[in-house]
C-alpha cells in the first residue's frame, strides 16, 4: 500500500446542511457530486467527500453508534491570525467553537471548530511544518 489519503468521506445527516456549512467556509462541490446524494470535494492531490451517514456506516460495516469517531482532521495555515479568522468563518457558518485559537506547547497556535455534525477540525499554524506556494504541508523535523 503506498503512502498516501485518496479520499475523506464524513459521514453526515443533512447533505444540504453539510454543503451549505462547508459552502460559508469557501468550498465548492465538483461537478462530479450527486444531488441530493453526495457531495465531492477535489483537494490537492486528494478528495473529501460529504455522504449519508447511515449509509457511510453501512457501506463501511461498522455500528454507528452515533459518538465521535476518534478521527479530528486538521487544517494547516501560514499564521496564528489565520487561524483565528477561519474559526471565526466556521462559527459564522454553523460550527461550534471547540476551542479557540491559543499557542500550544509545541510552539505553534491552534484552535478547534466542530462542524455540524459534530466533525472535530484542529486550524493550526505550526511553524516547524511550513506550507509551500500550494498549502501543501512538510512534516519538520
Amino acid at each position: 500500500m503506498e503512502q498516501r489519503l485518496s479520499l475523506i468521506t464524513l459521514g453526515v445527516a443533512d447533505l444540504e446542511r453539510a454543503i451549505t456549512f462547508y459552502r460559508g467556509l469557501g468550498w465548492e462541490p465538483h461537478p462530479a457530486s450527486v444531488p441530493g446524494a453526495v457531495a465531492f470535494y477535489q483537494l490537492d492531490g486528494s478528495a473529501f467527500a460529504l455522504w449519508s451517514r447511515a449509509e457511510l456506516a453501512a457501506d463501511s460495516m461498522v455500528d454507528d453508534a452515533g459518538g465521535w469517531g476518534g478521527v479530528t482532521l486538521a487544517h494547516n495555515v501560514r499564521s496564528p491570525a489565520d487561524v483565528d479568522s477561519i474559526l471565526s468563518a466556521a462559527v459564522a457558518a454553523g460550527a461550534r467553537l471547540g476551542r479557540p485559537g491559543a499557542a500550544t506547547p509545541w510552539g505553534g497556535y491552534s484552535g478547534v471548530f466542530i462542524d455540524p455534525d459534530g466533525h472535530p477540525w484542529e486550524v493550526a499554524h505550526n511553524p516547524g511544518w511550513p506550507l509551500d506556494g500550494a498549502g501543501r504541508v512538510t512534516i519538520g523535523s
